[in-house]
This record gives C-alpha cells, sequence and structure tokens, in this order.
C-alpha cells in the first residue's frame, strides 16, 4: 500500500482526467450480432466479458445462429431480451432494426459468416441483424466484424473480394485465428477468441491520443546465467511492462516491446524482440532508442551477472565448499539512454521504473535524479509480482502522485494518458 502523500502540480490538473478509469467499454452500448456458424458458441463468452466490462449488451441473432446456440443463453449472459425476428413485435412502432441501432456505440458481429459478410455487401437486408446493420447511422455507430468459416471459405477470391469491399464501404473486419477448425481441417478462417475480440473493441474506442509515435517498452526480467541449469533471475512476471505496450499500441503509437524471459502473449499490434540477459536486451534496447519517441524502461534488469557461466553443470560435492562465484555490474540500460543526444535534445522521453520493497517515495525520487529521466514510476515489488493489479507512485521534478491499485491494464492506459500529456505539452 502506497502511503505517500499526494502531491499534484498544477500542470496535472484536469489535463489528466483519466476517461477509462472504470474501463473503456463502461457504459457503452454495443449490440452484438451472431450469424450461423459453430463460433457461436465464442459468442457466449463474449457477451460475458462485455458485460464484465461494463458495456450494456444487445444480442441480435439471425435464425441460423440459433441452430448453434440458443437464445436463452445469449439472454442470461446479456441480462437483455435477445431479439431474432424483424416482425418482432416488442417494439412499439414494430421497428427494432431501427430501435436498436440509434443508441448504439457499435454493431459487432461475431461470427460474421461468409453468407452474411456477402449480404452485408450487396445490401440485402432480409432478418433483422442485416437490417439493423443497413439501418445504423453510418456516421456515428461502426460496424464490426469477426469472420469465422473454414479455410477454403476463407481463401476463396468471392470472399476475399468481400471483405476488401466492406473495408472499402467503412466496415471494421477484423482478422481470423488459424488453427484447428471444426470440420477436422486446419488454416485460417476461425474466428478470434473472446478475449481478443474484447481487447480488439477496447482498442477501437481508446483515444488514440500517441498516434503517429514511436514507443519502445522493455518489460520482465532477465536471466543471468551460472552454468547450464542455474541462473539469477527475479520474481518480475512482466505484466505491467506488456500492459503498457498494449495500452500505447491501443493509443495508436507504433510499439516494439522487448521481452526478458516471460510467458505472455503478444499484444495485439505489437512488434516484439525476445532476449534472455540483460546484454542482450541492452543491444536490443540501444538498437531500437535510436527510433523512439518514448522509451518505457519497465524490465526488471539483474544488476550483476556471472563473470564466466560455466559450460557444464556445477555439481554438488559432498562437504566441498560451495563454488565462489564472481561478479560483474550489468549495463545500466535506462540511464545510458537517458544520457544518450536524443534524450537530452529532448526527442527520446524517458520513463524509468523502480520496484522497492519500502521507503517507495525516497528510492523513486532518488533513482529519478540519478537515472537524470523526467518521469520514474515507483511500486512495491512484493505486493505486486505475479499478480494482475498493483499500485504506483509517479515522480518528477514537481511532485509525485499516487495511481490507487487497480488492474494493470487500467493503470497502464492511465500512464500513457499521463505520458500523451507530457509529450503535447513539450510540443511547440
Amino acid at each position: 500500500m502506497l502511503k505517500s502523500r499526494v502531491v499534484v502540480s498544477g500542470d496535472y490538473r484536469g489535463a489528466l482526467c483519466y476517461i477509462a478509469a472504470m474501463g473503456i467499454l463502461n457504459g457503452k452500448n454495443i449490440v452484438l450480432g451472431l450469424s450461423g456458424g459453430i463460433a457461436c458458441y465464442k459468442a457466449a463468452e463474449l457477451c460475458r466479458a462485455l458485460v464484465k466490462a461494463g458495456a450494456n449488451v444487445q444480442v441480435v441473432m439471425t435464425e441460423a445462429a440459433s441452430a448453434f446456440i440458443t437464445p436463452v443463453t445469449l439472454q442470461a449472459l446479456s441480462g437483455q431480451a435477445v431479439y431474432m425476428s424483424q416482425w418482432d413485435a416488442r417494439q412499439d412502432n414494430n421497428m427494432a432494426h431501427i430501435n436498436l441501432t440509434r443508441s448504439a456505440d457499435a454493431i459487432l458481429v461475431a461470427p460474421a459468416s461468409a453468407d452474411f459478410m456477402a449480404k452485408l455487401l450487396h445490401g440485402r437486408a432480409d432478418d433483422l441483424l442485416s437490417l439493423a446493420c443497413l439501418a445504423r447511422p453510418i456516421e456515428r455507430v461502426p460496424l464490426l466484424l469477426a469472420p469465422a468459416m473454414n479455410r477454403e471459405m476463407w481463401a476463396h477470391p468471392a470472399t476475399q473480394r468481400n471483405v476488401a469491399q466492406l473495408r472499402a464501404d467503412g466496415c471494421t473486419v477484423l482478422g481470423v485465428g488459424q488453427g484447428d477448425q471444426a470440420c477436422g481441417e486446419v488454416g485460417d478462417g476461425r474466428m478470434l477468441e473472446a478475449d481478443e475480440l474484447l481487447h480488439t473493441l477496447e482498442a477501437f474506442f481508446a483515444p488514440k491520443v500517441l498516434l503517429g509515435r514511436r514507443v519502445l517498452v522493455n518489460a520482465g526480467p532477465t536471466y543471468e546465467a551460472i552454468d547450464p541449469v542455474r541462473g539469477i533471475t527475479n520474481r518480475s512476471s512482466g505484466k505491467m511492462g506488456f500492459a503498457i505496450a498494449r495500452a500505447a499500441a491501443d493509443a495508436g503509437a507504433m510499439v516494439t516491446l522487448v521481452a526478458g524471459p516471460v510467458a505472455l502473449p503478444t499484444p495485439h499490434g505489437v512488434q516484439r524482440i525476445d532476449v534472455v540477459s540483460a546484454e542482450q536486451m541492452h543491444a536490443a534496447v540501444m538498437a531500437q532508442a535510436a527510433l523512439a519517441d518514448v522509451f518505457v524502461a519497465a524490465a526488471a534488469v539483474a544488476d550483476w551477472r556471472v563473470d564466466q557461466a560455466a559450460g557444464q553443470k556445477i555439481k554438488k560435492e559432498v562437504g566441498a565448499a560451495p563454488p565462489a562465484l564472481r561478479f560483474l555490474e550489468n549495463p545500466d540500460i535506462l540511464a545510458e539512454v537517458a544520457a544518450s543526444e536524443r534524450a537530452r535534445s529532448g526527442h527520446l522521453f524517458c520513463v524509468g521504473f523502480a520496484a522497492e520493497s519500502e521507503n517507495l517515495l525516497a528510492h523513486a525520487q532518488a533513482k529519478r535524479a540519478r537515472k537524470n529521466v523526467p518521469l520514474l514510476v515507483g511500486n512495491i515489488g512484493p505486493d505486486t509480482f505475479g499478480q494482475d493489479d498493483n499500485a504506483l507512485l509517479l515522480v518528477d521534478e514537481h511532485g509525485h502522485r499516487e495511481l490507487a491499485r487497480a488492474s494493470k491494464a487500467d493503470l497502464a492506459r492511465e500512464l500513457i494518458h499521463d505520458l500523451a500529456h507530457r509529450l503535447a505539452s513539450k510540443t511547440p
């Protein structure tokens, strides 16, 4: 728990109002459309995830979709009655296709079958879902399609022409997954997983406050070998750094992530470079820093490495003393980047991280001065390693500000908005 008193400079007041404090999708009205396909089972999980993210979900299904999943299931998960028929009399004016779209923030069709996309392309509207897509106010209600079909259907020239034209017409046609298919074949065409679709929708709505910026993030631990089976590392999971990379990409930035040895999926739209040791991370970061506008040093880089790692496993001998290890100091990646010409000239904004176990404010202030960076983000390491939430302390030359404990995804988005404000204030 952070116990430091909050000090907020005048530059921060109002400008750092975090619009996603309750989640980007909180309060959004999402029409979730289901067309026919076995991937309808994923729509159930997606519906639940959208509701948990705070969205109001109105499900509209085609008759074909109801052959794969029941409306009762979607009604239970969404908490709202499901609509299927264009002749549904529950609306006072019998115009469900109009009423359901006027208050919508977006329509997401998942799954979108090959047949349904072909129908949309030609403006056909012979069921409620296609009617709603056609009748939506196109200038303010975006239409997102999550294709789902057999690999041959996806690769067919007709489908690819339809996808290209739908995109040209202003629809957002999402990518497809690759792998095992219900028919027993393997290839492209699977609908994206529910968590991928949730993240994609969050990214779609995220303000593009870093559009055009190049952001470099390092994340995770490093591993310094002692011998082929032992090494020195730390408890960093990389989750905070990965969340920052994702939030930066969602905000429109071109993101490169230099990742230590962690078992985390690459955030969508992020270029990833995997490394193991501190020296490897140093080489990768220094090569990428020459192109970056922002460097976020979120990695927990080992301070020392063994001078000479043994070529074979060091065997324990009964009664013998443990081997004497000689250590060398690893490169200080953040300090070196901060001392570069691009950083000193103001073309590269550097953000440091400090994982402490006590006296967070004092240590964070000292580290910021020592590394000579404009912003230092501190946290109590043992309280957050491996977890999905965190609490942060932002320290700069004007004072410090606490970000209360929240999910790492939410904190990452708030940090990105903070950075965007700082960068905007430096722009002539």
